[in-house]
């Protein structure tokens, strides 16, 4: 289980809520006119990194809004504060721009600085007043991993993830249908259409940076989780989980042989790292797309020749999601929240 350094400090919290708020961004799309046809795995999108801060966005609303294809998170669950906290870095409490809305007119008119329960309500109120909205993948970072002595262990998480979103999550029974596992589902059958996927969230847990920092920890959130569907398959309970483990930091060759339990292997179909690296020449990227597995490249700014993290022109930041969208990217991912016009754009994975 992860651990947390008491070296930790916590950050101020914003000043006062913003009032005004810009009318919501309807998903657009490039590329071929059927783009919302195409396999979910056969397309690529825009992701925003740590949506959830105020200087981002002042609501997580403004974040559902923007049309982009993935929304991250970060999350504290050491024993030191209460519940499952959304901060960049108080590992104590809570600093976001999630207010727990109840309903959409909520969603810009209650406090921010809530926990995990909190941006969740804030989807599900979002997601009822936006029937048949994109695909959202939902990127958590659990900075400090699981803490299932605290009462936040994978079981937990999923019971919340079922308490808030309900059938606006898309599930790993979901996908693994009859298969024996994850695996086996998308090779054979693939992922669901875009359309089909129409007002859905998809979670991905990845493990967090003080978690993989810690020497303490040899237990990740990937693995932990995995091993927790594993067994949920196994005692014929599958459908009870919520979210889907990602392999974190390219590699090449198949990156799931690091895990030396084989069993859990087959439970990741979703990867996740650094977009230098596996449009470096490295990685045989098209081995992901050839099996239907999910891709978020990360840093996409960083990219040989680099542009501006958040702040580059239309036209450079085009170029660099169809530049990773050719090295089969599912997700393309950086700061580029003031940029809504990219943020909705989904184009043909492979540059098709």
């Amino acid at each position: 289980m992860g651990t947390f350094s008491r070296a930790a400090t916590t950050t101020a919290v914003a000043a006062a809520l913003l009032a005004a708020a810009p009318a919501p961004a309807q998903a657009s799309t490039t590329g071929p006119a059927d783009t919302g046809q195409l396999p979910y795995s056969a397309t690529t999108g825009v992701g925003v990194h740590n949506a959830y801060e105020k200087s981002t966005y002042p609501y997580f609303a403004d974040a559902l809004d923007s049309g982009a294809a993935m929304l991250e998170i970060d999350v504290w669950t050491n024993a030191f504060g209460r519940s499952w906290r959304v901060s960049h870095s108080n590992p104590v409490g809570n600093d976001n721009n999630c207010v727990n809305a109840a309903v959409a007119a909520e969603l810009r008119a209650k406090s921010r600085n809530q926990d995990l329960g909190g941006c969740l309500a804030d989807m599900r109120a979002w997601h009822d007043a936006h029937p048949g909205h994109r695909p959202i993948l939902i990127k958590l970072e659990l900075k400090d991993g699981f803490q299932g002595k605290q009462g936040r262990g994978p079981a937990a998480l999923d019971a919340l993830l079922k308490a808030r979103l309900g059938d606006a999550l898309y599930r790993p029974a979901d996908l693994a249908g009859g298969h024996p596992d994850l695996d086996t589902a998308v090779r054979a059958d693939g992922w669901p259409a875009r359309s089909a996927l129409a007002g859905k969230f998809v979670v991905e847990l990845i493990p967090g940076t003080l978690e993989e920092d810690n020497p303490f920890d040899s237990l990740w959130t990937d693995r932990e989780y995995a091993t927790h569907l594993r067994d949920l398959r196994a005692a014929g309970r599958l459908g009870e989980a919520g979210a889907f483990p990602a392999v974190h930091h390219a590699a090449a060759g198949d990156p799931r042989s690091r895990y030396a339990d084989a069993s859990i292997r087959p439970w990741f179909v979703v990867f996740d790292g650094d977009a230098g690296v596996y449009a470096g020449g490295s990685v045989d990227t098209s081995w992901y797309d050839r099996n239907h597995y999910l891709v978020v490249m990360t840093d996409a700014h960083g990219v040989a020749p680099a542009i501006d993290g958040t702040n580059p022109t239309e036209q450079q930041a085009r170029d660099r999601v169809a530049l990773l969208a050719g090295r089969h990217a599912s997700v393309v991912s950086a700061d580029w929240y003031p940029l809504p016009q990219v943020l909705g754009s989904v184009v043909a994975r492979g540059g098709e």
